[in-house]
């Protein structure tokens, strides 16, 4: 019995020692990955037709939401009330940027994207370009995004995207820092960009 108990210690000192190893690698690459840039390097072109690169997210605190001119709720809403939450922390547009990322470049060009923003507000700035650079892009920032006929009995024809719904934010290094929710309770909204703002 006493040999048992000895086996059963030292299994759980084994145990333990692994769990905590395990929890220090974990710990260590995450710290890796919060001090790297998000997303991979990527071409695209802004609203205006100029040229837009992943250097664009660094300098000033980013906030960047992935959607597409089609929407019919979540992407307005997304660009309406990040407009006010841009106006109420940074009213002179000096301390964050903005911009939306359409996940539908085959009807999305810069010009319908900018058309689209221009309606709504002059903070966000719109980034489309070739479909498979604009999908690299978008999965490189971990954003979910599918093609949805809106009638499955002719997939050809119109559609619709499911996509993630949430806004990225990238401090000024273009590192992760955070998201708001879609749905996100206003007050928290703003409180997550202030705090954006003051990061180092």
């Amino acid at each position: 019995m006493k040999t048992v108990r000895i086996v059963l210690f030292i299994l759980a000192a084994i145990m333990a020692g692994l769990f905590f190893w395990l929890w220090q690698t974990a710990k260590q690459q995450e710290t890796a990955l919060s001090n790297e840039p998000f997303g991979a390097p990527f071409t695209l072109t802004r609203q205006d037709g100029q040229p837009i690169t992943e250097q664009a997210f660094r300098g000033k605190p980013t906030a960047l939401f992935f959607g597409f001119t089609h929407c019919p709720e979540i992407c307005p809403t997304t660009v309406y009330e990040l407009s006010g939450w841009l106006s109420t922390v940074d009213p002179d547009k000096s301390k964050i940027q903005a911009y939306f990322v359409s996940i539908d470049p085959a009807r999305d060009t810069p010009e319908i994207l900018g058309t689209y923003l221009s309606n709504v507000t002059d903070r966000i700035t719109g980034i489309s370009g070739e479909p498979a650079k604009v999908e690299a892009m978008a999965r490189s920032f971990k954003v979910f995004f599918k093609k949805v006929p809106t009638d499955p009995a002719k997939p050809e024809e119109d559609y619709t995207m499911d996509h993630t719904a949430s806004v990225f934010l990238l401090d000024r290094q273009g590192r992760f820092a955070g998201t708001i929710a879609y749905g996100e309770n206003p007050d928290v909204a703003v409180e997550k960009l202030k705090n954006l703002i003051a990061r180092n």
